[in-house]
């Protein structure tokens, strides 16, 4: 099932796509209402309203190599987290300016998981029976500010740098899909789900063991090896294998 957040005349909702229409539903993954509207007469949002986007960084092994941090020949015992604040979300579509303040603006493709039941203290057993489905994202980061600030607050939480879509996938099981990046259409990114240092399982318990997550929160995964720089008039496709292609622009 596709479960898409979209405007339509002046009006924000929720639904979910049967081949060329959209069903109304009450809520993100919510009961159907009587409304129904053409696929082609909405505009996709980015399809989550979270409290917060909780990030696994350098969870591919390669991507840890590419990035000079090989933990002394052992990979790492415990998943690198960071956030991004809802301000970061950005619409499927959108075209993303460049910022004044950075010199080094970076693309990173990842899978997306759409927390469905708040979550605290679960098992990875138990962990994927909260999550309502996934979706593509595209974890801009500004590179030069990353290595200079204090802490990654601008590097990752500015505005607009968590592009997130086009839709969520429930019918997906995130263990080894495969995930490519393309910029002006040539591939940057190529790897699988399966290449994590952490699976998603071990992230969501790890997660909840100190923090609750809410219906609505997004988790990203992480990287794999090909991050690089973007410029303005670049054109971006995160594609996830069974979810779809998120597109976004640097303006």
């Amino acid at each position: 099932m596709r479960l898409i957040r979209f405007f339509f005349e002046g009006q924000t909702s929720w639904g979910m796509v049967e081949e060329d229409i959209v069903v109304g539903t009450l809520g993100m993954g919510g009961p159907r209402t009587l409304a129904s509207y053409r696929v082609a007469d909405v505009t996709l949002l980015a399809p989550a309203e979270p409290t917060k986007i909780v990030c696994v960084g350098r969870n591919y092994r390669e991507h840890v190599r590419e990035m000079g941090h090989d933990f002394g020949g052992d990979l790492p015992s415990e998943p690198g987290l960071f956030l991004k604040g809802p301000n970061a979300l950005a619409d499927p579509g959108a075209e993303i300016p460049y910022p004044s303040w950075t010199s080094s603006l970076h693309y990173e493709g990842e899978l997306a998981a759409v927390v469905g039941r708040r979550i605290s203290q679960v098992s990875q057993a138990e962990a994927l029976a909260y999550v309502l489905g996934y979706t593509c994202a595209l974890d801009i980061t500004a590179r030069d500010k990353q290595r200079s600030d204090l802490q990654w607050f601008r590097a990752k939480s500015s505005d607009a740098f968590c592009p997130l879509g086009p839709w969520i996938e429930t019918e997906l099981s995130p263990g080894d899909l495969a995930l490519q990046t393309r910029v002006n259409g040539a591939v940057r990114q190529s790897s699988r789900t399966s290449r994590m240092i952490f699976d998603l399982p071990a992230v969501i318990s790890y997660v909840s063991q100190f923090m609750t997550l809410e219906p609505g929160d997004v988790i990203l995964t992480g990287t794999p090896e090909g991050v690089g720089e973007l410029h303005p008039g670049d054109q971006v496709e995160v594609e996830v294998e069974g979810v779809g292609v998120l597109r976004t622009s640097i303006a």
